[in-house]
């Protein structure tokens, strides 16, 4: 992700350093000596004092992302509970080379594997009730889009809650609601515990990413970042080996969601809340604690003059430790909402960008996904192929992140991905044209997996720390709506999903050359703070 200035940074580097003024503190957080404290940001600090990516970093860094596959359990268990099992014949009025069971006689055919493989079998979703299993999928991304949304848990996040708060609560919910659907007696209340368990799903992603990735300096942090979709794509491959075992969409619901239980009992309580979040929050000792405790764990020593700033303060040499601690009396929390990133000009149209973009990628994702499924294969190695396929682009965008930096990676992969499905629609149906076509989808998700992972980075890079979960919400909740409208893209058949997604490629590929590069730009914590900055490197 982003680097910050160091210590012996430019001029306009050194002007976004300044006094963090917060609540009065004891001793241990203010240095006792009559000079003032060395004020340092988060980026600056991690890279001097505390190490970047250090033993600290990477424990927190992986027991965080164990909720990125719990959001996989949650998400794509749909795939397994909804589908339509096969079925066999068994008295006249059946047809065993039909496509499906439409005009059969009642009783002239029954499903493989019992009524309770599935919420199809189970309720008759079939024929003119087929379009119910497609509701409940779009229903549950109307959920993720809510609970995503800058106006729930990315706001929460942002405020009160923080990062590991929001993360308890969602995962909490989690588990209530995956084990309730389990319990469903019938479709409307199916319906109901998935759009609860989307608004809670929604968030889990979103809290990790930014609870994991926050602690960890300029330099690695973009790689970091990359790498969390690799336990997402792990959870899909996991679950599908959990829907192996357990094949009635009951169990298979409960059996899924355990694990987000386990996650709060046994992880959570070992990590530890965000610094940058404690810090404009103008909880100083706090985020003092956090960072010692990093720089121990991490064979670093954190020097006890040296104090965490905001960016948004201009740089002021304190008459010493009383004048410090007085300004620290006068300031209060920073907070932020999504109204204040529309209203700041420098993050308006970026919020724009983002939210056309990863709408746009999502309905290429989602519907190139849903393509390949359909592939006539077992669906438990066929799903966890899927999830396979994913992680090289995941590891090569990684590699490649930091050398050729966001932007130009974000549009060469939306671009290449385009690419493919625009040759997916222009060639031929039947015979070794389908086959074709298949590796098209193929490889247009192996593109759109590199850029589905880096938008979050590119995102959250773009804003800074008090509304970036703000932002990243809305970024979701448009990435929720491509998801939402991708299986009604898939329906049109033919070339036409390929055709759509081509256009929604190329287009998504356009609006990425009107972001800015975030490479080696400091990761501001206040909209003053990027304002400034920003304006200033324009100058420069």
């Amino acid at each position: 992700m982003t680097t910050s200035t160091s210590a012996s940074g430019t001029e306009e580097g050194n002007s976004l350093r300044s006094p963090l003024l917060l609540p009065p503190t004891p001793p241990s957080t203010i240095p006792e000596s009559d000079s003032a404290p060395e004020k340092l940001l988060t980026d600056d600090m991690l890279q001097r004092y505390c190490g970047e990516f250090g033993p600290w970093q990477l424990r927190h860094f992986v027991l965080t992302n164990l909720a990125w596959a719990l959001a996989g359990f949650h998400t794509m268990v749909m795939i397994f509970a909804d589908r339509e099992p096969n079925w066999t014949c068994i008295g006249p009025g059946c047809d065993p080379q039909a496509k499906n069971v439409c005009g059969f006689e009642p009783g002239s055919w029954t499903w493989i594997g019992g009524a309770d493989s599935s919420i199809v079998s189970q309720w008759g979703l079939v024929c003119e009730n087929k379009y119910k299993v497609g509701l409940v999928q779009a229903m549950f991304f109307c959920g993720c889009m809510i609970g995503s949304g800058a106006g729930v848990f990315g706001h929460l996040s942002d405020s009160k809650l923080g990062r590991k708060g929001s993360l308890t609560i969602v995962c909490i919910l989690d588990a209530i609601f995956g084990c309730a659907t389990a319990f469903s007696p019938n479709y409307l209340t199916y319906l109901l515990f998935r759009v609860l368990t989307g608004f809670s799903t929604g968030g889990v992603g979103l809290c990790a990413f930014v609870l994991a990735t926050e602690p960890i300096g300029p330099t690695k942090r973009g790689a970091a970042g990359m790498s969390t979709f690799y336990f997402f794509s792990t959870g899909i491959i996991i679950l599908s080996g959990i829907a192996y075992c357990f094949r009635s969409w009951h169990t298979l619901y409960i059996a899924s969601s355990i694990p987000s239980i386990l996650f709060v009992v046994l992880v959570l309580p070992f990590l530890s809340e965000s610094p940058r979040w404690y810090l404009v929050r103008r909880k100083v000792n706090e985020a003092m604690k956090i960072m010692r405790s990093i720089a121990k764990y991490n064979g670093k020593h954190l020097p006890d003059g040296v104090v965490l700033a905001l960016d948004e303060e201009e740089s002021n040499k304190s008459n010493g430790k009383q004048d410090y601690k007085e300004e620290l009396e006068q300031k209060e929390a920073i907070t932020g909402s999504i109204i204040d990133v529309i209203k700041s000009p420098v993050t308006r149209i970026r919020l724009f960008l983002v939210v056309t973009i990863n709408f746009l990628c999502t309905v290429v994702y989602y519907g190139l996904s849903l393509n390949v499924v359909n592939l006539d294969t077992n669906i438990y190695f066929n799903v966890a192929l899927n999830a396979v396929a994913e992680m090289p682009a995941f590891l090569i965008t990684a590699l490649l992140l930091d050398r050729f930096g966001r932007k130009p990676l974000a549009i060469g992969t939306i671009w290449f991905s385009g690419t493919f499905c625009l040759m997916g629609a222009l060639v031929r149906s039947g015979g070794i044209w389908n086959t074709v076509r298949m590796v098209c989808g193929i490889l247009g998700i192996f593109g759109m997996s590199g850029t589905y992972n880096l938008l979050f980075i590119y995102t959250a890079e773009l804003f800074p720390t008090v509304v970036r979960n703000a932002a990243l919400g809305c970024a979701t909740q448009a990435a929720q709506m491509g998801a939402i409208l991708a299986p009604f893209v898939v329906v049109l058949g033919g070339t036409l999903p390929f055709a759509v997604f081509a256009v929604c490629g190329i287009v998504g590929g356009v609006f990425g050359f009107y972001l800015p590069e975030t490479l080696n730009k400091p990761m501001y914590d206040t909209l003053t703070g990027m304002e400034e900055g920003e304006g200033e490197g324009e100058g420069a």
